[in-house]
């Protein structure tokens, strides 16, 4: 027995290919700002002796509720887990700096204002973070993890202008 709905392959909405450019787009932009972040924390690691160190924290206080956070062993898994993890958040946040960059090349005197949303976004996630996760600040400290924000917004923004060259930003 065969039920026909009525409708056609054209009938579901598939996305277009300026959608998937869009996006993919993001998504590589998001992939080079969580390796820029992945490098910056692995030198610091490096340096101080202990190599995958934050990680291994970030992925204990993400999986295993922060408890201990003081006492961290590195575990290949749990940087394996975490690390995947957030190239997916990045991806995300990727996807939606471009669809955010979409809107300005649209209405660029929108610009100034996703320039202030991000900002403004950027100053809530480091303060939440240390609301919710003030052991993960204690440990790894506010300055590595600020610089490690500076460093994916640079990357995003690097990528994306050389991506699109005639942008503008008016207030």
């Amino acid at each position: 027995m065969t039920v026909h709905t009525g409708a056609t392959a054209t009938d579901s909405p598939r996305p277009t290919s300026d959608t998937q450019a869009l996006y993919q787009e993001g998504i590589i932009a998001g992939i080079l700002a969580a390796a820029a972040v992945a490098v910056w924390f692995l030198i610091v690691d490096s340096l101080a002796g202990r190599p995958f160190y934050t990680p291994a924290v970030l992925g204990t206080a993400l999986f295993g509720r922060g408890a201990g956070l003081e006492h961290v062993t590195v575990s290949l898994d749990t940087v394996a887990m975490f690390t995947w993890v957030h190239g997916l958040a990045f991806a995300a946040l990727g996807g939606i700096a471009a669809r955010l960059l979409a809107v300005a090349e649209r209405n660029p005197g929108l610009g100034f204002g996703i320039v202030l949303f991000f900002v403004i976004f950027q100053c809530g996630f480091t303060t939440a973070m240390a609301f919710v996760a003030p052991a993960v600040f204690s440990v790894l400290g506010w300055a590595s993890i600020f610089v490690a924000n500076l460093l994916a917004a640079a990357t995003m923004v690097i990528y994306f202008r050389l991506r699109h060259p005639n942008i503008t930003v008016r207030p």
